[in-house]
């Protein structure tokens, strides 16, 4: 018999893997690197947030739970970084579409 604790954290896992799923499909769809970074790092940060709050509640009482914060904590204080990262090495590059970027603010 599953609790109404075990369903939330099925609904959540479920949730965030379809908005990873989502991610996924914008980093392939999308056409030039300035595009794909919204997709690498924000839906994917916060269906990777999902996942990991599904399985807190799932996984109630364990040891592992602690390291799962921790798992969610580094990649919310790292991705914005690397997107940071990624998108000025793009700038400078110019790899972005033609007219994109025709103002240097």
């Amino acid at each position: 018999m599953s609790t109404i604790l075990d369903v939330f954290a099925h609904v959540l896992i479920l949730i965030g893997a379809l908005v990873s799923l989502t991610a996924a499909i914008g980093v392939v769809r999308f056409r030039d690197t300035l595009s794909r970074m919204h997709p690498a790092t924000k839906p994917q940060v916060v269906g990777l947030l999902f996942v990991l709050g599904g399985a807190m509640i799932a996984l109630r009482g364990s040891v592992d739970i602690w390291l799962m914060a921790l798992a969610g904590m580094f990649m919310v204080l790292t991705a914005p970084v690397i997107a940071h990262r990624i998108g000025r090495v793009a700038y400078r590059e110019q790899l972005g579409r033609d007219g994109l970027l025709d103002e240097d603010a």
